[in-house]
């Protein structure tokens, strides 16, 4: 490969790698006072700054975080913290089945390092930016992706570490409301991609199924919501004869996603033993 055709290839790369990292700073900007609550709340179980840290830089799932944190502070045996968090980030399954036909093709360093940085905001950026009229497994920009997720990887650590400092100076951090901004990043998700009276179908589903869920203390509640959701917005769609029923599923994915940060954004109560005990203590 010559130089000049090397020169033309790495700007294309440099920018699509800085569009993904511009496209996902709102949305990194919004998680900050989450990743701050989960940097405090992890001390405030115990952990030390380094295993705060290295929670955050290995783990990298806020709500399944802050829902483990909880469960560890309240005594909770380890198997019982895996299969929930396993419910928890269930959703990105579903991510990840809709990304497929994009990402199989890529060599298997890329499938593993976008594999490890899919979240829901990487799957919202991403799955807004191959739509079009082309077909979208040749749209797919795997440098676009990198930059979305590799920013919001690294504003989620920074935001943790500020936590981390904030939580050993400052005390009841858990009371300033920050956990608010689990639910506004996945409401702000979630509401651009509503386009279409299926995904609104399946959005509306998917919330009053969580609720009731959380209401009845139904530990699958997030994942029986999400399919549930999901089934419905498809049979909306065949049945009105919509285009392109397949969009439902994957948006839907963004609904189940919201929900699931809606429920477990009251994990850093202290005296929590699940995030959904905690709501309807509240409630009360």
């Amino acid at each position: 490969m010559g130089t000049a055709e090397l020169t033309s290839i790495t700007p294309t790369k440099s920018r699509s790698f800085l569009k993904g990292a511009l496209a996902v700073m709102p949305l990194t900007i919004a998680v900050v006072p989450w990743g701050i609550l989960a940097g405090s709340f992890a001390l405030e179980v115990g952990l030390t700054p380094v295993e705060s840290q290295a929670m955050s830089a290995i783990i990298f799932a806020g709500s399944a975080q802050l829902v483990a944190l909880g469960m560890i502070k309240a005594g909770i045996g380890i198997g019982s913290i895996l299969i929930t968090t396993l419910l928890i980030t269930s959703r990105h399954l579903l991510y990840a089945m809709a990304m497929r036909t994009h990402i199989s093709p890529l060599p298997l360093k890329w499938r593993l390092g976008l594999g490890f940085l899919l979240t829901d905001e990487l799957f919202a950026i991403a799955n807004q930016a191959h739509k079009g009229d082309t077909p979208a497994q040749h749209q797919f920009d795997r440098w676009y992706a990198l930059g979305g997720g590799l920013t919001f990887y690294i504003g989620w650590n920074i935001a943790t570490l500020l936590g981390i400092v904030a939580g050993q100076s400052i005390e009841n951090l858990d009371e300033l409301g920050l956990d608010f901004a689990i639910a506004a990043t996945f409401i702000a998700i979630v509401v651009p991609t509503v386009n279409k009276p299926s995904i609104l179908v399946c959005v509306l589903v998917s919330l009053t199924l969580a609720v009731v869920c959380a209401v009845f203390t139904i530990q699958a509640g997030l994942l029986i919501a999400a399919i549930l959701g999901m089934a419905a917005g498809m049979t909306y769609a065949k049945l009105t004869n919509e285009g392109n029923s397949g969009s439902a599923v994957s948006n839907t994915a963004h609904s189940g996603s919201s929900q699931s940060a809606a429920a477990h954004s009251v994990t850093a109560d202290p005296a929590a033993e699940s995030s959904v005990t905690v709501n309807k203590d509240e409630n009360l």
